[in-house]
């Protein structure tokens, strides 16, 4: 399912399965407006739980996916930092050697490259269009072509290994509400920040994160997104969100890479599991 907004186009992304969750049964269709997704959750489970164990994300190489492993690395943390931050707001976020009641394992399963000179040109025209018509608060649409996507499944488990929530979600980039970065990873590394808020609010509340109104970030949120230091320490280990900088990159439409200095010290993922591109979910 692709929504096209406001006569924009937007990017199709394959809702697939890597065989890194336990187990798929019983999960059950919840779609947002540009967003597929199945999802399973044990809501009283996820609700008795107060302590959260964040594995790095995964995101093996294959041959169909066209990111190097220095753009796989920068899109993986992305989402290790947003699921930290967002699971913050409910849980106590302990370190990769402590007990928890759940731990998090996020896998990417597939991203589209974003066409860098399909980007630039977009941003090009906003820029002129900026230039010529200030007066104007109309923004430019961004070229319908060679847009990203990125496509992820994740699972919360509990000290014994048990499932309690679990999610395969897909989304591409569109038109109108992504910003074009000249870069290849440049959509994938923005949705990431779309799947960590999604699966945390699954985890968090034990509901669907698709559907009525959209809450506003927290205002102690707002320094960490800034570059100021994380709630909890062991969120230190993805690094600090770019702040103000990246927020500026993101504007001018720069690779991620030159605002976002990763994960700290660059630690080794988790081992990750052999990906199958034959196994796609049908809708």
């Amino acid at each position: 399912m692709c929504v096209t907004l406001a006569g924009g186009g937007c990017a199709t992304a394959p809702l697939e399965r890597a065989g890194s969750l336990r187990s798929y049964d019983r999960m059950s269709d919840a779609n947002g407006l540009v967003t597929r997704s199945q999802i399973r959750v044990n809501r009283k489970d996820v609700l008795a739980a107060k302590t959260i164990r964040i594995a790095s994300t995964v995101f093996p190489a294959r041959t169909d996916v066209a990111l190097n492993e220095k753009e796989r690395r920068l899109v993986a943390n992305a989402i290790s930092r947003e699921l930290c931050l967002r699971l913050s707001e409910r849980f106590r976020i302990v370190s990769s050697d402590a007990d928890a009641d759940l731990t998090v394992q996020a896998t990417v399963t597939h991203a589209a490259p974003t066409n860098p000179t399909a980007s630039g040109a977009s941003k090009a025209l906003s820029i002129a269009k900026t230039v010529a018509l200030p007066a104007v608060p109309v923004p430019v649409p961004r070229l319908p072509v060679g847009l990203g996507s990125l496509s992820v499944e994740a699972e919360a488990r509990d000290f014994a290994g048990f499932r309690k929530a679990a999610m395969v979600w897909a989304r591409g980039a569109n038109s109108i509400t992504n910003s074009p970065r000249v870069a290849n990873e440049g959509d994938a590394y923005d949705l990431a920040s779309d799947f960590g808020a999604d699966f945390a609010k699954l985890v968090a509340t034990g509901e669907s994160p698709f559907g009525g109104v959209p809450a506003l970030p927290p205002m102690d949120s707002i320094p960490v997104r800034l570059g100021g230091a994380p709630k909890y320490v062991a969120c230190e280990a993805f690094g600090r969100f770019p702040g103000v900088t990246g927020f500026a990159g993101q504007g001018l439409g720069l690779p991620p890479a030159w605002t976002d200095s990763g994960a700290k010290d660059n630690p080794v993922p988790a081992p990750a599991p052999e990906v199958n591109s034959e196994q796609t979910l049908t809708q």
